[in-house]
């Protein structure tokens, strides 16, 4: 079994995408060239994702390297980035079996109806096997490594039921999709409690500021593009020692900023075919379940947030937050993490942070400065832990992308930074059968809650659909 789910995810989204969505779309009725063309485009869309990504990676990090040792920044915890925590995620027995554990805890709350989301985002289960195999590690205990893991998957696809009206009615054509992804879900919290708060503040609660204001308001200022433009001057300007060096190594600069703004600009590009190649299946799915579920509360896709990181507030903001994040480093006091490696998984911060605070720049931006934070302490706490993990991985496999220089810890912001995930270890790993106790009453209190949401939408919908036949007749 670990073989093949490994084979699995070596493939990657790109390639198991248009074979998922083929067999998806020919299962609800679409027809075989359609459903290939739709997950086609999908894995197109990760393809140029990654590059975009890839293009922000190497060209913001020797950048960042030299600010970090121009300015001595050194920190005593390494960032590794996602890709070493999904290895680690994935080279340890938890992360062998946790795909079929998931899928048969995913189909088991169908049945029950304490979810109404599919996860088909097989590619960020690594998330529910991070936090599993921190805690397995800790523990030295299996069975508390899937507890926590299953804890977390559970609690993950309910927020995502939570969140799915609001996320469908934000984000232009995602009816039918949720996001199942913890490391979004873990902000959910803080940004229904921030904006609240915010809202009771007249002077913010009344500032309206979303990127299409700004671009208004600023005229190309206001582009995310113009933005990134100015960022990676900026920082290109910053990893120089001394005035002459920026006159002389201007094409450097120069360029940095082109390729800052040119990933501000290609991002919603990419995105945009993730949404051509999600719509036939998301209104397929709709019209099968309006057919044959009549009065069912409507099943949605779970999908990856990367759907829609090309929001303009979100690049907004994620690229303001880039800066910020190194200066709170250096400045916190206890923090011992600096985000280099993780600053490309800026933008999965906010997907579900937008549709509560409904795209305003500014509340967006102090949700993410707070969560932000938060994520740097909750690094610099995980980091003993997550080195452990990434050592005996190491050991077994001889993978050198989670290799940890000497005298550093280990960490990584895009999961070890979540809330849900380090309130799930501190309960199992310090509390125990407190923890452990507190955790399943707290989980079977949300999947009791949900059931009872979509009981009551179900029988909304019979009742609604029996008062339009009556008024028909």
């Amino acid at each position: 079994m670990e073989g093949v789910f490994s084979y699995i995810i070596g493939l990657g989204a790109a390639v198991m995408m248009p074979v998922i969505f083929t067999v998806l779309g020919m299962c609800i009725g679409i027809r075989f060239s359609d459903a290939l063309k739709s997950g086609l485009k999908v894995g197109v869309g990760f393809v140029g994702l990654s590059i975009v990504t890839a293009l922000l990676t190497s060209a913001l990090g020797p950048a960042l390297d030299s600010v970090v040792d121009i300015y001595h920044l050194q920190l005593r915890v390494f960032d590794m980035g996602w890709p070493a925590a999904a290895s680690v995620a994935y080279n340890t027995a938890v992360g062998a079996l946790i795909i079929p554990v998931c899928l048969g805890v995913n189909i088991l709350m169908l049945f029950t109806k304490t979810t109404r989301t599919v996860n088909i985002d097989l590619w960020n289960y690594w998330h529910f096997a991070f936090i599993g195999a921190v805690i397995y590690f800790a523990s030295d205990s299996l069975a508390w490594g899937f507890f926590g893991a299953i804890v977390c998957y559970i609690i993950t696809l309910i927020i995502a039921d939570m969140t799915a009206k609001k996320f469908q009615g934000f984000y232009k054509d995602m009816d039918g999709i949720s996001i199942p992804q913890p490391f979004c879900a873990g902000f959910v919290p803080f940004a229904w409690a921030i904006n609240k708060g915010l809202d009771k503040i007249p002077a913010i609660g009344r500032l309206e500021i979303d990127a299409e204001g700004m671009k208004k308001k600023f005229g190309l200022m206001g582009e995310p593009l113009f933005l990134g433009v100015v960022v990676g001057i900026a920082i290109g300007c910053l990893s120089c020692t001394s005035f002459s060096e920026i006159v002389s190594d201007i094409p450097r600069i120069l360029g940095l900023g082109i390729k800052m703004g040119a990933v501000m600009e290609l991002i919603p590009r990419v995105t945009g075919l993730f949404i051509e190649g999600l719509k036939p299946i998301s209104d397929a799915t709709r019209s099968l379940i309006a057919r044959r579920f009549k009065g069912a509360d409507g099943l949605s896709i779970g999908m990856s947030p990367a759907l829609v990181i090309g929001h303009p507030t979100t690049l907004v903001v994620s690229l303001l937050l880039i800066p910020v994040s190194l200066v709170l480093a250096v400045i916190l006091p206890g923090n011992q993490f600096l985000p280099l490696a993780s600053l490309a998984g800026m933008f999965y911060v906010f997907p579900l942070v937008l549709p509560f605070t409904k795209g305003n720049v500014l509340k967006t931006f102090i949700v993410g400065l707070v969560v932000l934070v938060l994520g740097l302490y909750m690094v610099t706490n995980l980091a003993g832990w997550f080195s452990l993990a990434a050592n005996d991985v190491y050991a077994a496999t001889g993978d050198s992308a989670v290799a940890i220089p000497e005298g550093f810890s280990g960490g990584s912001l895009d999961f070890a930074g979540s809330p849900l995930a380090w309130t799930i270890f501190q309960l199992v790993h310090n509390l125990k059968w407190i923890g452990s106790g507190l955790l399943v009453a707290g989980t079977m209190a949300l999947m009791w809650w949900n059931r009872v949401h979509i009981l009551r939408n179900e029988r909304a919908m019979i009742e609604a659909g029996s008062t339009e036949i009556q008024t028909t007749e």
